[in-house]
């Protein structure tokens, strides 16, 4: 299959009954942008309820990064099935969790011996690593950066700085924790008049003279690629630097590589292009190739905590950590020079957007972890929320499934297993969408 197929108008007769039934019983926090009703799915390519066929670079959130089903995950799912479903590891031993955890020690930054605790969520890994954190430090300060992502629950939320909606009405959160601004070379250039804001490690060492003492500080925690928050990537220096400063003050730092990591941006891990080692890394989307899996993998010296303070029922249950060991097996053999491919040829294809399109305000990634920014004006960079979602929505229309993210990006997430004739389709539906929508909008 090289193209989508929409058999029905969207959503169709059965995607419709799933709808009703779902708007009855499942929580109203949920937030989709159209109506997709899974039924299956196979590599790059998602089938509904109805029938209708589309082309997936959304991955389930960065999250099935070997493709939907890879026939060679499958099997491993099945034949730990067959064998073992759960022992839990809070309580008993079994092979492939400490199997699994010495290929993860392998396989992250820094030299050094390592330890690792499993949960099932990237929310879970990043509590994991903020109690880790004061406990070893005992220190309770942390300091997080606006727009960035790192879960749900009150931890991790106080932490997450990307949406309002998303710690409206949760309050009082974790206290001690502030935020600076992300260095954005889109949105804080050094060439933009007046000079950049007070951003990133500047914006650190600021408060470090006015209100937090960083002897309190436990943890700087980061993204070294914005996921939710934009998809933007940082200068160069911002992650050397931003170690040479938690070095100089005794603070760890918190790497959450839980959307830019697994291989996505073309490198195992996003912090790799900075050569920069992080105290603590936190993994967990894209590592079971959809299984519910995470891992909070820090310096042995620093999860020395002792036996029951911390673990879950769940975490690194056996078919999880089966789907895990196949698929890094599959990204570290092929997908992730794929992906460093790829992303090399749909950046190449979209560089011109800006130039062709007035909603394109810039075009950015890693890999195959691209944003694409919309705005209302190129010169004020304001953000276009609305057109962002109109192009979204056409596209799904067109039998593209795209996610937004940050004010007015869209992003694309597909599959590491992404071939030229699937990017081109996307591009090809994309240019399309930007098109009708600036016209639409009289800036053609």
């Amino acid at each position: 299959m090289t193209k989508p197929q929409i058999k029905t108008a969207l959503p169709g007769p059965e995607a419709r009954k799933i709808l009703d039934l779902d708007a009855r019983y499942v929580s109203p926090s949920y937030v989709r942008d159209y109506p997709l009703v899974a039924r299956r799915g196979s590599g790059m390519w998602v089938e509904d309820v109805d029938g209708n066929t589309f082309l997936d670079f959304a991955a389930g959130i960065a999250v099935v990064a070997t493709g939907h089903c890879h026939p060679e995950v499958v099997s491993a799912i099945q034949r730990q099935a067959e064998i073992l479903i759960h022992m839990s590891g809070t309580d008993f031993y079994y092979p492939l969790l400490a199997q699994l955890a010495e290929k993860l020690a392998a396989i992250t930054p820094g030299d050094f011996p390592k330890r690792v605790y499993f949960g099932n969520s990237g929310t879970e890994a990043m509590e994991a690593a903020m109690k880790l954190a004061r406990y070893h430090t005992r220190r309770h300060r942390f300091i997080a950066f606006l727009g960035c992502f790192h879960g749900r629950t009150f931890g991790s939320l106080s932490l997450t700085a990307s949406k309002a909606v998303q710690r409206n009405g949760f309050g009082p959160l974790l206290p001690g924790v502030s935020h600076v601004p992300y260095p954005d070379p889109y949105r804080y250039p050094p060439e933009r008049a007046g000079g950049p804001p007070c951003v990133g490690v500047e914006a650190i060492e600021r408060l470090f003279k006015t209100a937090v003492p960083p002897e309190e500080v436990a943890a700087v925690v980061v993204e070294p690629i914005l996921g939710e928050g934009g998809y933007v990537i940082p200068p160069p220096d911002f992650l050397p630097e931003l170690r040479r400063l938690t070095e100089r003050h005794g603070i760890l730092l918190i790497f959450d590589e839980v959307q830019c990591g697994m291989g996505r941006t073309g490198k195992m891990w996003a912090c790799e292009y900075s050569a920069t080692v992080p105290d603590i890394l936190i993994v967990a989307k894209g590592i079971a190739s959809g299984l519910p899996l995470s891992a909070t993998v820090a310096r042995a010296d620093i999860m020395n905590w002792p036996g029951g303070a911390h673990a879950s029922t769940f975490g690194g249950n056996p078919i999880a950590c089966a789907a895990a060991l196949e698929t890094i097996r599959l990204i570290e053999e092929k997908y992730m020079a794929n992906a460093a491919r790829m992303g090399d040829y749909l950046l190449q294809k979209l560089s011109d957007l800006p130039a062709h399109c007035a909603l394109v305000g810039d075009v950015r990634g890693k890999g195959l972890m691209i944003g694409i920014e919309l705005v209302k004006d190129q010169k004020t960079r304001e953000p276009h929320p609305e057109a962002r979602q109109k192009v979204i929505r056409r596209a799904f229309e067109k039998g593209l499934l795209l996610l937004g993210c940050g004010e007015s990006t869209v992003r694309l997430m597909p599959p590491l297993l992404l071939e030229p004739e699937h990017a081109d389709y996307a591009v090809e539906v994309l240019r399309a969408c930007l098109e009708e929508t600036a016209r639409r909008e009289g800036r053609a």
